[in-house]
């Protein structure tokens, strides 16, 4: 006899899927217990169903394949949620099991009752609740094939008394992902074509959707003399060997990348959902090109709106377009990009005598050292404007985080997920230190898993890129202290190698030791509070915000305050 749970997990297996992420539960018993009996699938068991969600997550992202996580009733699978959002918004596919109560119980405001099909429904493209089992296989396949091709989370929500039911139906079946190939209209592209050739500074602006589509893009470049911008997960996918590249733009990019599309006389987007309308250039004539026809205008107006895979869109549009084309744009955009990037690398240098450490220094000494197809995961805030400044991509290294959802706590949760998928591959997380203790129990799932990741931790001793926000708004910063342990002697406590590091000349080498430990390892580097992540252009408002900061500050009567800034940033000021 096979149950539904039975079914589930042979249906997973077949389809490729190697590992399962949660923790158990009463309800979920029927599911855990079909792996156990199955024993193909590894169940990665972590402390909190928030990491088993973003671990799943980073799996998809890494593999593009499909990945499983599981949460108990009530609270259990409610937990997922956060998780479940950033994957959603990264467009990863994920399969949810939501446990649900008995059937005989639901509507009776049982213990741990909830409405899981309601709640998950903003945070997942399918979301189904199976009241029967001769609703299954079929609603597995359905959920499957959804989170495969729409590129999201699909949630089944299943009580425990159906899923140890007999099966009605025992067959399994594998989902395999259609590949079709998406390029606009013939007199899509000449309408583009006619818009671009008539152009004397085009600027492309690359996303997400770059990803596979690295060479046409550079070739697209070259034709049109383009300096090529990326928004931050774009990074990973352009930014290597690419002599057109000037940066990143946005709050967290840099001047060049800032300038080459704001003195565009047009902006081709490429796969990019790119959401800060203030960093477009009001006057450029605007074409984007995504796979997705809703993204299409939806951050800026265009002139033009094109449905197509990046890649292939960008081959088909090349013979179009003139040659001999002009360059002095792109001259002038990547000479910027070069004085920007040089005056970036001056500010990675160590910090004189016993002062806390400049992040930006332990950011480059972390990209010289790490393998070459490592990958990263970084915590929302400073971290994640390091990683982007710093971290240099080449092709087989990967960068995952929470860049859409915007979650903290996210570097390690990714980081499990990621060195579980590929064991033998070295995993780094540059986490913050407000990141790291909010999950920081998730240190022993790197022992319990005998997962080698290296955590990085930025401490500042404060929510910093916060701090930063207020210091722009003009408010006074209150509420951001963070009173941190030692880290090292934490997870040295939890089974896990650490260091700690105070000062500049101890950082190489502890880097170095953490990074070559066989084994989880943690490296506590105390940096400077006070250093400012300076947006690529600072407008009025951020000046009157700074100014009204210095003001409140002085008549708070924290006056010190503001001479730590200017000492800790008189490099970048000055």
């Amino acid at each position: 006899m096979t149950t539904v749970a039975e079914n589930i997990v042979s249906t997973l297996r077949a389809n490729g899927v190697k590992r399962v992420y949660g923790i158990p539960g009463d309800s979920l018993n029927g599911f855990t217990d079909a792996l156990r009996k199955d024993g193909a699938l590894r169940w990665v068991h972590v402390r909190h169903e928030e990491t088993a969600a973003f671990a799943a997550a980073a799996e998809a992202a890494l593999t593009g394949e499909l990945s499983v996580v599981a949460g108990s009733c009530g609270p259990g699978n409610l937990h997922l949620i956060n998780g479940l959002y950033d994957a959603n918004r990264s467009r990863v596919p994920v399969l949810a099991i939501a446990a649900h109560i008995p059937t005989s119980e639901i509507g009776t405001q049982y213990f741990q009752e909830t409405h899981p099909q309601e709640l998950f429904r903003e945070c997942s493209v399918y979301v189904e609740y199976v009241s029967d089992p001769a609703q299954m296989p079929r609603l597995l396949e359905i959920a499957m094939r959804q989170a495969i091709e729409k590129r999201g989370v699909a949630v089944l929500v299943i009580p425990g008394d159906i899923a140890l039911a007999q099966a009605e139906d025992d067959r399994v079946t594998v989902i395999e992902r259609s590949r079709p190939v998406v390029v606009p209209s013939g007199a899509e592209l000449e309408r583009a074509a006619t818009l671009l050739n008539a152009a004397s500074k085009v600027t492309i602006l690359a996303g997400a959707g770059a990803e596979g589509a690295h060479d046409e893009i550079v070739a697209l470049a070259d034709r049109l003399a383009a300096p090529v911008v990326h928004a931050l997960r774009g990074k990973e996918f352009v930014e290597y060997d690419n002599p057109f590249d000037v940066g990143m733009t946005g709050l967290l990019g840099f001047a060049s990348g800032y300038r080459a599309m704001d003195g565009a006389d047009a902006l081709l987007i490429l796969g990019s959902d790119f959401p800060y309308p203030q960093f477009y250039p009001a006057t450029a004539t605007t074409i984007q090109v995504d796979i997705r026809g809703e993204n299409l205008g939806r951050r800026h107006p265009l002139d033009l709106g094109l449905v197509g895979d990046v890649g292939a869109t960008a081959a088909a549009l090349l013979p179009r377009l003139k040659a001999d084309r002009r360059r002095a744009h792109l001259d002038d955009a990547t000479a910027h990009y070069r004085r920007t990037r040089a005056k970036l690398d001056e500010l990675a240098v160590p910090s004189r005598g016993k002062a806390p450490i400049h992040p930006q220094y332990l950011a480059r000494l972390l990209d010289e050292a790490a393998a070459d197809d490592a990958v990263f995961t970084a915590d929302v805030g400073s971290p994640t404007v390091w990683a982007a400044r710093y971290l240099h991509m080449n092709g087989r290294r990967r960068l995952i985080g929470s860049f859409n959802h915007g979650s903290m706590a996210n570097a390690l949760l990714h980081g499990i997920g990621a060195q579980a998928t590929e064991p033998h591959r070295q995993v780094v997380a540059l986490a913050g230190d407000g990141g790291l203790t909010m999950m920081l129990g998730e240190l022993i799932s790197l022992t319990q898993n005998r997962l080698p990741v290296k955590t990085i931790v930025v401490n500042n001793s404060s929510l910093n890129f916060v701090e930063l926000e207020m210091k722009a708004a003009g408010f006074v910063n209150y509420g951001t202290d963070l009173h941190n342990p030692d880290f090292a002697a934490v997870a040295e406590a939890m089974g896990v190698f650490g260091r700690r590091v105070e000062c500049s000349e101890d950082l190489p080498g502890a880097l170095a030791e953490v990074l070559a430990h066989d084994g989880p390892a943690l490296l506590d580097v105390v940096t400077e509070r006070q250093e400012l992540s300076m947006p690529p252009a600072v407008n009025a408002e951020q000046v009157k915000g700074f100014a009204l900061y210095a003001i409140r500050t002085v008549l708070s009567g924290r006056g010190d305050e503001l001479l730590d800034l200017a000492k800790a940033n008189w490099r970048q000021l000055f």
